[in-house]
């Protein structure tokens, strides 16, 4: 196994030599979307990469630069979000591991950042499952709602939907604090529609801040706690994974 090598600073050579050892390749995937008034556009992004990189140091992996947007149409009413059709998020995901496949690295692994995400990533990783003999193992922060009920003391929104609350607060003060304001972080419990989930909806429509939940319990310490269960259960997946495919 290569020893972790991060893509946005290596030169060709040294991704030469890491597929030669037989690295496995590593991308977070996150959006661009509204994190309520106290977090920035880039949350989801920043979170994936902060853990891809610690589950690509603690595996061995070459670190891929971030895909930095996702489906996040059901808060484009929200000023700021800019969101990627399911259709053009696939064909970004399939056209980098027909490229992890094309240069030899052995498996591609996403770390998912954002919800809207998952069916795109899934259905590429099918695709390249069957057009490249690419092993995919497709991440979304295992271990992270066990972890949270030991870790937060705010109480869920509901639905095991987590968006700009304690959780997703304390990850960025564990990974970005100086993108975090604090002073204008608020508490919402939204009245969810009965068919939530059931149909396309937008969020904005029922929740006037754009936060599930209540922040303001958030810390570092907290964050550094969940991102270290995530990455642990993570890199024992990684390891099964391999194990499975002989990679």
């Amino acid at each position: 196994m290569s020893g972790f090598l991060d893509a946005a600073t290596a030169g060709w050579p040294e991704i030469e030599a890491a597929i030669a050892e037989g690295a496995i390749a590593v991308v977070a995937v996150g959006a661009c979307e509204q994190h309520g008034s106290h977090l920035p556009l880039v949350t989801d992004t920043v979170m994936a990469a902060g853990v891809a990189r610690q589950i690509a140091e603690g595996t061995g992996a070459v670190l891929l630069p971030p895909v930095s947007y996702g489906d996040a149409w059901n808060n484009e009413a929200f000023p700021g979000t800019i969101s990627l059709s399911p259709e053009t998020l696939g064909a970004v995901i399939f056209d980098i591991g027909t490229g992890v496949a094309r240069m030899g690295l052995k498996a591609l692994v996403t770390v998912n950042g954002h919800f809207g995400n998952r069916e795109p990533i899934a259905l590429a990783a099918r695709r390249l499952q069957q057009t490249c003999r690419l092993p995919v193992l497709s991440l979304d922060y295992p271990g992270l709602e066990a972890r949270a009920g030991e870790v937060l003391d705010s109480a869920p929104a509901g639905f095991g939907f987590m968006h700009a609350d304690e959780m997703e607060t304390s990850f960025m003060l564990a990974l970005a604090p100086e993108t975090v304001r604090m002073e204008r972080a608020e508490a919402e419990y939204p009245a969810f529609p009965p068919t939530f989930g059931m149909e396309p909806m937008q969020l904005r429509d029922f929740c006037a801040s754009g936060v599930f939940g209540d922040p303001r319990p958030a810390t570092a310490e907290k964050g550094r706690a969940l991102i270290d269960g995530v990455v642990a259960e993570s890199i024992r997946l990684i390891g099964l994974f391999r194990a499975r495919h002989g990679v």
